[in-house]
């Protein structure tokens, strides 16, 4: 009896922010898995270790969470301006689904380094020694990112004192700007807030009327109060991860939103959408202790909040729902603002169960109508491991 080998293909694993993910030049991909479609997901399911009953992923490259079972596919741009084409995709750990709906603001910071490595930047655009602006399309939500690499004798720097929490080990910092955030997808419409609202009267069913704030800025997010649904916003992972109640509660909730803000057409599509969009809730500052054992006073942050990200509450906070965050935290009257004060700040630091994290936002209102013109934080990122990954054929 014959056995087919496996075969292998070029790829980086990849830390970027408090997310890992495996990476690929489109270039070096199987034929068949260069163009979206079936072959592309059941490739990088088979490489990421999904479907996974046991949910453990252990035949493949996934760490089991929503944070380290992803995978980005990154190539030479066609879009005028722009140094290189990122396509993320968040992979599913029980499921054979390939959600491809928004972007990893996380892995984000991790795209220009690997961009540089790997040769899709032109070399006039590296210098020796400095920094190193990488022009990023954001393929799956058409948005920009500028990425600040920094560089040291030609090479990527991924050493350094930049330190992150939710991240054990300081490292080199990049600085990353999301260009006119409000997404522009699905149904959208290109609105900020889709409703048309600041806040809205949420109703879910079995649950209750919650205050909401529903915006497309980095990511589609639903923002709810913690007090409204039981909670103080100093929750750390376990007490909402050991909760199928709570988990079904916010999953709830998601998907009436995603309705609202027009990402589905009914509640049971919110199924096929895991991804997008995000859902957390915020509080007014307060002192806890963060998983890692450090104490967080309420003087040292703004506001607090709580997300979750493939139905689970993030060990951190994901990137792209801190750029909508930033954004929110400077237009008076989102909920996220006032649990921060109620005045718009161009920057703000809030509290996640790792830590804390600043990011800024520059909003102003034109005819009317709030726009932001970019959103900016800090993340760091580092190769973990590089080579090939095998898979079976």
């Amino acid at each position: 009896m014959s056995h087919a080998p496996q075969i292998r293909i070029p790829a980086t694993y990849m830390r970027g922010g408090t997310s890992k993910g495996v990476f690929f030049r489109l270039e070096d991909l199987p034929e068949a898995a260069r163009v979206p479609g079936a072959a592309r997901d059941a490739l990088l399911l088979r490489v990421i270790g999904s479907p996974d009953p046991y949910g453990k992923q252990i035949d493949g490259m996934g760490g089991a969470t929503s944070s380290t079972s992803k995978a980005v596919i990154v190539a030479r741009s066609s879009k005028a301006g722009h140094d290189v084409d990122y396509l993320f995709g968040q992979v599913a750990i029980d499921r054979a689904f390939v959600d491809w709906s928004g972007n990893c603001g996380n892995l984000s910071a991790a795209v220009g380094p690997f961009a540089i490595t790997n040769g899709l930047i032109d070399p006039e655009r590296v210098p020796d020694n400095g920094v190193a602006t990488v022009r990023i399309w954001q393929a799956n939500i058409g948005k920009t990112i500028i990425a600040h690499v920094p560089v040291t004798q030609g090479a990527v720097q991924e050493s350094g004192d930049f330190e992150l929490d939710g991240v054990t080990f300081p490292a080199a910092e990049v600085q990353l700007e999301f260009m006119d955030p409000a997404a522009e997808e699905d149904g959208a419409g290109g609105a900020m807030f889709p409703t048309g609202n600041l806040v809205d009267d949420l109703d879910v069913p079995g649950i209750g009327t919650l205050k909401a704030t529903m915006i497309n800025s980095g990511i589609p997010t639903i923002f709810v109060n913690a007090g409204e649904i039981g909670y103080t916003g100093t929750e750390l992972q376990d007490a909402i991860n050991s909760d199928p109640k709570a988990l079904a509660m916010f999953e709830t909730i998601r998907a009436h939103g995603a309705v609202r803000m027009g990402l589905i057409q009914h509640i049971d599509d919110i199924a096929s959408r895991q991804h997008t969009p995000k859902i957390a809730f915020v509080a007014g500052p307060a002192g806890y202790v963060a998983s890692s054992g450090k104490q967080i006073g309420a003087e040292d942050v703004d506001l607090l909040v709580r997300a979750l990200s493939m139905g689970k509450l993030h060990h951190a906070m994901m990137g792209t729902a801190a750029v909508a965050i930033g954004t929110a935290a400077a237009i008076p009257g989102t909920l996220v603002s006032l649990a921060a004060g109620g005045e718009g700040r161009d920057t703000v630091r809030f509290g996640h169960p790792s830590g804390t994290l600043r990011v800024g936002a520059q909003a102003a209102l034109i005819d009317g109508d709030w726009s932001v013109t970019k959103a900016i934080m800090s993340r760091s990122a580092r190769v973990l491991m590089e080579g090939w990954v095998r898979t079976p054929g």
